[in-house]
């Protein structure tokens, strides 16, 4: 399993957007892209953080262009409400001992 962390400095005044573009792109990509879901988190500073995990690090690298067109509006939603968006690591796991539903 390969696991990304990104870091999105959000628009002051923009985060609803922001959560609800992250939402619907991260559904898109689980279902057109092989996406295997991801987490949104906030750090004490306003910063939003999501880790994603894909089977592979090749499916995440494919999954932009298996989006269909109509994704466009959110990624540039996203675009819009941020200042900058970073990914900080790639992460190939190696033991998982996070609790399963």
């Amino acid at each position: 399993m390969h696991s990304v962390i990104y870091k999105f400095n959000v628009t002051e005044g923009f985060e609803s957007d922001f959560e609800i573009a992250w939402k619907k792109l991260t559904e898109a990509f689980m279902t057109y892209s092989g996406g295997l879901g991801s987490r949104l988190h906030k750090d004490e500073v306003g910063n939003y953080m999501a880790y994603a995990q894909w089977p592979d690090k090749e499916t995440w690298e494919k999954a932009r262009k298996k989006l269909p067109e109509t994704t466009d509006e959110l990624i540039q939603a996203m675009k819009k409400s941020c200042e900058s968006t970073d990914v900080l690591f790639h992460l190939d796991v190696t033991k998982d001992l996070l609790k399963k539903d």
